[in-house]
């Protein structure tokens, strides 16, 4: 009787040069941090507190935002981040200036090397939504960043395709993402207040949720009187 054949193991495949950057903009400074917490001997608290009192921190939240927009990292992640450590006022300030900042690289950066970051044959698909957004302005790109379902930064380098004004492409991104990004601000302050041991958790979380639904709604809304 004849042996079956020996199934072997598929061969390991080696992380992309895209992957290993994704990872090295996000463990690279959690590692860098941790190895100086546990050298310093510093609490969790008062690294908080020393974060957010430095006056480079809104700087670097800045850049690091916007090597995560271009990395197609979620830019929800960093408005949690910046709620936990600015708190929900100055959180919501930095992570909107953030997703701008991140959305405008990406537009010019397509633009810049004419298209040659995103895949023509998968943008040919979405030509109409393209022209679409094109004629409608600010407004058509705010109610594009409102549908949950198109990546950040996808969206990012493929309206860099597109003939849209840098002004109206800036404006309708700060409007549209909005709302997501005071939500996870929200959620980051309440995370921040519930590890802290604080009270003051239930109101972020309340207007987080509230926000959510918010940008839930307006585009099922807008459709409903587009089509009206």
């Amino acid at each position: 009787m004849a042996e079956p054949p020996v199934r072997l193991r598929p061969a390991l495949r080696m992380p992309s040069l895209r992957t290993l950057a994704r990872l090295l903009v996000v463990l690279g400074p959690v590692a860098a941090g941790s190895a100086w917490v546990a050298h310093s001997g510093i609490g969790a608290a008062e690294l908080q507190a020393l974060i957010r009192h430095h006056p480079a921190a809104p700087a670097m939240f800045l850049l690091i935002h916007i090597a995560v927009s271009l990395l197609f990292l979620p830019r929800t992640m960093m408005a949690m981040v910046a709620g936990a450590i600015f708190g929900a006022g100055w959180g919501v300030a930095w992570a909107a200036l953030g997703s701008v900042l991140g959305a405008v690289a990406g537009f010019l950066l397509t633009r810049c090397v004419a298209g040659g970051l995103a895949d023509t044959a998968v943008m040919a698909r979405f030509a109409d939504v393209l022209r679409r957004v094109e004629g409608g302005g600010w407004r058509a790109v705010a109610m594009l960043r409102l549908v949950p379902v198109i990546p950040h930064s996808a969206a990012n380098y493929a309206l860099g395709l597109t003939r849209l004004p840098l002004g109206a492409y800036a404006l309708g991104s700060l409007v549209g993402q909005l709302p997501m990004t005071v939500a996870f601000v929200e959620f980051g302050a309440a995370g921040n207040g519930v590890l802290s041991g604080k009270p003051d958790w239930l109101l972020p979380t309340a207007a987080g949720v509230a926000m959510l639904a918010l940008s839930v709604l307006l585009p099922k809304l807008a459709a409903r009187r587009a089509a009206s």
